[in-house]
């Protein structure tokens, strides 16, 4: 069959061969109807070219193409032979300044990360190894294809935007010359024609959609009965269904099919039959009937020959229109001219629009070609680039449905060409004014998730495969918002303004559905049957994070717009409240002659959301008018006033009480799915946007209220307000209860509560909340992640948030606070902390995990011990609030405050009688100690005019009032202090007392006191407070060591009953007769012991109580306790031997517990006497 095919073959070329490109041109050049001329000479080669076989032949048909269809073309371009003209066209062309190389896959792609404005700015090899940024910090990445190099650029660099080979370029550059006047009027005619003809037939017949008819001006005469089957790519079908699929449609071998498979999965399409109509329909039937059992099957086409032929040559011919142009910046600008141009039927009727809106229906291979087109065309000529951005803005909503609705990756979607566009700061800017980007963005994102519950909050529960590949490609979108947004604007103009508040309304959109969604109640009896979904809202939570801290930037960037957005997002949270209030009865809460008003409601009863967006943004928009000052220079613009810091309050506290729940252990019953949002809510990728911000919103929210009201709040909130409003309820609550597990969920709230109030006043290295900047939190970071242990870079790096610039500004701040230890031999080089910044080690720093927070104090303690100091870890100085926040400290002096700490000091004095943990009385400590730091800050800074209002030393030094007249918390510290049971705590209380005696002579010293009073009354009033304390504290010593000796011999008591009711059993068991021995049991040394036999005397053992060198708990030594074990040296001895000579022959097999007859040698054991748990020891 070949071989009769032959002779027709090449007969065939050499007819074509005999084709004269020059006698073609001559011939258009002297056409009227140029067009027809072109189509007819395609429509009788192509067909003669391409497509003549099942198999196709790239090199003959390229060769063919080159010397019958483009030849002429070049011809005609030219005016000459285009070998003398394209290199005159070159010449007069002034060199680009823009690299402009399109990536490949897997290439090398560099960033420089001190000048690159945002990561997407990449250089090739070849000029970032030219420029001054191999000398910086760089970032090398490969690519995946399809981005450029942006060499010459200088909106993508801070500086050095040209790299030697590009700056030759730049020397006489005039940024408006017309790249036209380099080209003669006949060049541009000649050209602009045949661009027009053939950009117009490749548009035509890529997006044509009939599979057995061409357009009529391509008709031939005589068509032939050849058609292909051609397979389409997707994203759905595995390899091996199609493998196996194509086996049984063309019966081909598994090697052809493997093949068919790789092509059409990297070009996208692949002919597998060619033959007459009803072959390869037949192929298509059962190729679609095995692959349409689970999914939609594979897409099928039988295609005339013809229409396939003018296909390949229509991709060869964009291939060809980008060489071209590469000749000269003349022929760039024509082209561009050409697709932009609007056709006869109006909107989005130009050649780019046309390509643009049928990508989605194109097959992969034909997408890359004209994307490489669009980038070496419209993307490189900056007036182009310009028009073309605001055609893709356009028709940005419809792009973006068909790549939703699609099924290829993103790289082989024009929707990519975004990270183009976007990421140019005057493109972005003048999209968001003039096409409104940023409102068209949020919105059509918006309407991708239309899955809304009854408050019209997004669900994502119960979602089906598609929907959740969908949502998967909508997250696209937020990248693109991001690539808007990330180069901030230095100048503002009206019209920038208005749209983007138009942009940051639609935001609020966004964020108001999120708020509250996905809510979750306790489970209570059984455990939850269903994991509910809660990866989609943590993905959108993750993927908007950057986006939310970039808007804040753009508000901080401009006090209107901050102004502004302040109340816009005000007015959103109030909807957001207004909207589905819970519906709760109020009630009135009163602890120390305080009383507040709020609303019933338990967050392990009601439902609870970690999703609180818009609170979050209000937050951090509170920040920025204390950070940029708006708030004191326009204090009337603002609608402070209006606040209600309950309301404010009320989520965010929540959602930290269900945190505190959970660590209690009261959700356990709600399953993983719980536990994960907790643990992404703390998490480095997202508290920025979520945990950060509710303590802010906390700290917003108590800096505007009197603290004893916010406490009394929280102690609701924390269901702990019956235990401290209450009094004696603590002693009455252990007694009554004996459920183990209700005690220990309450003392690990109280912790919690104690640890959120410790946050409050001690998270203050936000820039706008203390007065730090963004240096000194980065500083504080990585003190407190070195303070758990020395760190690798790459570890370290990990532990910091990125922004959205993946940079964490870690390099800036590492040397001052940090050594770096070279690596050894093996091993890593590691960041040790400088022993200098240990002083700034905070014991409860609010991005500690438990885990770490343990590890650090151990360390911690672990130094201060090899240093000889105390063991003590008092609270850090802390930097100073900014003004905003400044009233939050007094939740410290406040009666409440007291009253809780005055409480728990109560419990650890009488610690028998009442519930309580160790872990809860170091935390009241430590606010003792952050209120002790904070008076004596007060006091040194303090100025002759003003008066220190921060008087907690003298607050603490006050006993309560009649009846309880209980002892003052100095007094009670003072107790403690000598308690046996505390001896971890000593140091601290030690420390706690000596700064409160530096407190006190420095108020004494101080010219401006705060009380009216004389300063003889004061003193006064001081000793009787001291003689009346003095006398609580010897009454109170007195009472315990009472109680201690009661304890004693209660217990002796006790033992000694059990021992003898033992001691009575086993007698009677044996003989009757001898009941009467047991009367005097204690004298059991004056009767006659019998060691051995039925009538051996029991004699009580002694209780032996020992303890643990390694843990330091003490346990009684018993058969069924923990095992306890001694550390042994095991050797070899003579000491004892009669036989030294004699030598063992084997030692392996030799047995050290057998004493031979001789005594050669015996075996001894050593040990140091110091007892450990078994565990403890192995671990």
């Amino acid at each position: 069959m070949a071989s009769e095919l032959e002779p027709e073959v090449q007969a065939i070329d050499r007819s074509l061969l005999e084709c004269s490109a020059e006698e073609i041109a001559g011939k258009w050049l002297q056409a009227t109807d140029l067009t027809r001329e072109v189509y007819q000479h395609l429509a009788h080669y192509v067909p003669k070219i391409y497509c003549r076989g099942p198999n196709p032949f790239p090199q003959k048909e390229d060769m063919l193409a080159q010397h019958v269809l483009l030849g002429p073309m070049e011809w005609y371009l030219c005016g000459e032979d285009p070998a003398f003209g394209f290199p005159k066209l070159e010449q007069a062309n002034k060199p680009s300044h823009l690299c402009g190389r399109v990536f490949k896959v897997g290439e090398p792609t560099y960033s420089c990360r001190d000048c690159a404005v945002d990561p997407t700015c990449v250089l090739c090899m070849e000029c970032f190894l030219g420029s001054i940024h191999r000398d910086h910090r760089y970032r090398m990445t490969t690519s995946g294809g399809g981005g450029f190099c942006d060499c010459g650029d200088t909106e993508a660099w801070k500086e050095g935007p040209y790299c030697q080979k590009h700056e030759l370029n730049t020397s006489e550059i005039e940024e408006e010359e017309d790249p036209l006047v380099h080209l003669s009027e006949d060049v541009i005619a000649r050209t602009y024609n045949i661009f027009a003809i053939m950009f117009r037939y490749a548009v035509e017949i890529l997006t044509w959609e009939k599979e057995s008819e061409l357009p009529a001006d391509l008709e031939m005469v005589e068509k032939s009965d050849t058609y292909y089957c051609m397979l389409f790519n997707d994203e759905v079908h595995t390899y091996e269904q199609v493998i196996y699929t194509l086996q049984k449609a063309v019966n081909c071998t598994q090697k052809e099919a493997i093949g068919f498979a790789t092509t059409v999965d990297r070009d996208g399409r692949r002919s597998v039959r060619y033959g007459d109509f009803q072959y390869c329909e037949q192929a298509k039937s059962v190729i679609v009937r095995n692959t349409s059992r689970q999914t939609k099957p594979l897409k099928v086409q039988v295609m005339h020959s013809s229409i396939v032929a003018h296909q390949n040559f229509g991709l060869k011919l964009l291939s060809w229109l980008g060489s071209i142009i590469g000749y000269s910046d003349g022929l760039r600008r024509i082209l561009c001219q050409v697709g932009l141009q609007e056709g006869p039927d109006g909107e989005n009727s130009s050649l780019v629009d046309r390509l643009m809106l049928s990508d989605s229906k194109l097959w992969k291979g034909a997408r890359s070609v004209y994307h490489q087109l669009f980038m070496s065309s419209l993307l490189m000529d900056l007036k182009y680039k310009k028009l073309f951005a605001v055609r893709f803005a356009k028709n940005y909503e419809r792009l973006q449905s068909d790549y939703v609705t699609d099924d290829h990756d993103r790289e082989f979607s024009v929707a990519d060409l975004s990270v183009q566009i976007f990421t140019v700061p005057s493109l972005a800017r003048m999209l968001i004014t003039e096409e409104n980007l940023m409102s068209i963005i949020i919105k059509t994102f918006m309407d991708h998730l239309r899955h809304r519950d009854a408050h019209g909050r997004f669900q994502f529960e119960r979602y089906t495969a598609l929907q959740a590949f969908k949502f998967r490609r909508v997250q696209s979108l937020i990248l693109d918002l991001k690539y808007v947004l990330i180069s901030k604007p230095t100048e503002w103009s009206d019209e920038l303004r208005q749209k983007f508040l138009e942009g940051f309304d639609a935001f609020l959109e966004l964020l108001k559905c999120m708020q509250g969604m996905d809510p979750i109640t306790r489970q209570v009896g059984q455990h939850i049957e269903m994991e509910p979904e809660w990866e989609a809202a943590f993905t959108l939570q993750m993927k908007l994070t950057h986006v939310i801290s970039m808007m804040q930037d753009w508000c901080a960037s401009d006090e209107k717009v901050l102004i502004e957005a302040y109340k816009k997002c005000l007015a959103v949270l109030m909807q957001c409240h207004g909207g589905y209030t819970d519906g709760e009865q109020p009630i009135t809460l009163s602890i120390c002659g305080h009383s507040v008003e709020t609303i019933r409601y338990c967050v392990s009863q009601e439902k609870v959301s970690i999703h609180l967006p818009v609170s979050r943004l209000l937050a951090g928009l509170h920040v920025l008018l204390s950070k940029s000052e708006v708030a004191y220079k326009f204090p009337e613009l603002l609608p402070l006033s209006e606040l209600s810091p309950p309301m404010l309050i009320e989520h965010p506290l929540r959602c930290l009480v269900l945190c505190a729940q959970v660590h209690a252990g009261m959700w356990r019953r709600n399953g993983f799915s719980l536990v994960n949002q907790i643990y992404y809510y703390h998490n480095v990728k997202c508290r920025r946007e979520m945990f950060d911000k509710d303590i802010v919103m906390l700290q917003t929210g108590v800096s505007m209220m009197d603290p004893n009201h916010f406490l009394m709040i929280m102690l609701s909130r924390f269901e702990l307000y019956q235990i401290f409003s209450t009094p004696d309820y603590g002693k009455r609550f252990s007694s009554e209860i004996t459920h183990k597990d209700v005690v220990q969920q309450n003392n690990t709230l109280i912790e919690e509560m104690l640890y959120l109030i410790i946050m409050l006043v001690g998270e203050r290295f936000s820039p706008g909340v203390g007065q730090v900047n963004a240096t000194e939190e980065i500083k504080r970071e990585i003190i407190h992640q070195l303070s758990i242990k020395p760190m690798a870079h790459s570890e370290l790096v990990k532990s910091l948030p990125e922004d959205e610039n993946k940079e964490t500004g870690m390099e800036s701040v590492i040397e001052a606070v940090a050594h770096f230890k070279k690596p050894g031999l093996t091993g890593r080089g590691m960041y040790e902390l400088k022993p200098e910044c240990a002083k700034e080690f905070n014991l409860y720093f609010y991005h500690f995990s438990r885990a770490e927070q343990s590890k650090a104090e151990e360390a911690q303690r672990k130094l201060k011990r090899q240093n000889r100091e105390d063991t003590a870890l008092p609270p850090p100085v802390l930097p100073p609030f900014c003004p905003l926040f400044a009233s939050l400290v007094n939740i410290l002096q406040s009666d409440v405050m007291l009253c809780i700490m005055g409480t728990i000091l109560q419990w650890a004095v009488e610690h028998n009688g009442y519930a309580w943990s160790e872990s809860m009385l170091q935390r009241v400590l430590h606010l003792i100690g952050m209120a002790l730091q904070e008076e004596k800050q007060h006091l040194e800074n303090v100025t002759e005019e003003h008066v220190v209002t921060f008087t907690f030393t003298q607050k603490i030094s006050k006993p309560g009032e009649a009846p309880k007249n209980s002892p003052s918390i100095l007094a009670m510290l003072e107790t403690l202090q000598n308690a046996p049971y505390l001896e971890v705590h000593k140091d601290m209380i030690r420390w706690i007392l000596k700064t409160f005696n530096a407190v006190k002579k420095m108020r004494e010293s101080s010219p401006t006191s705060p009380v009216a009073e004389t300063e003889g009354t004061i003193m006064e009033e001081s000793s009787r407070d001291k003689d009346k304390a003095e006398r609580k504290r010897k009454a109170e010593i007195a009472r315990l060591r009472r109680e201690k000796i009661m304890a004693q011999m209660s217990e002796m008591q006790r033992h000694f009953i059990d021992e003898n009711k033992e001691l009575f059993q086993q007698t009677l068991e044996l003989d009757a007769s001898t009941s009467a021995v047991l009367d005097n049991s204690p004298v059991v040394s004056d009767m006659t012991l019998t060691a051995l036999g039925p009538t051996q005397t029991q004699v009580p053992e002694q209780r032996q109580f020992v303890t643990c060198i390694l843990c330091q708990e003490e346990q009684e030594v018993k058969v069924e306790s923990r095992a306890m074990v001694l550390a042994a040296f095991v050797q070899r001895s003579t000491v004892l031997s009669k036989n030294r000579s004699k030598f063992i022959q084997d030692p392996e097999k030799y047995d050290p517990l057998f004493m031979h007859p001789d005594l050669s040698c015996g075996t001894h054991t050593s040990s140091c006497g110091h007892i450990m748990h078994a565990h403890c020891w192995q671990s």
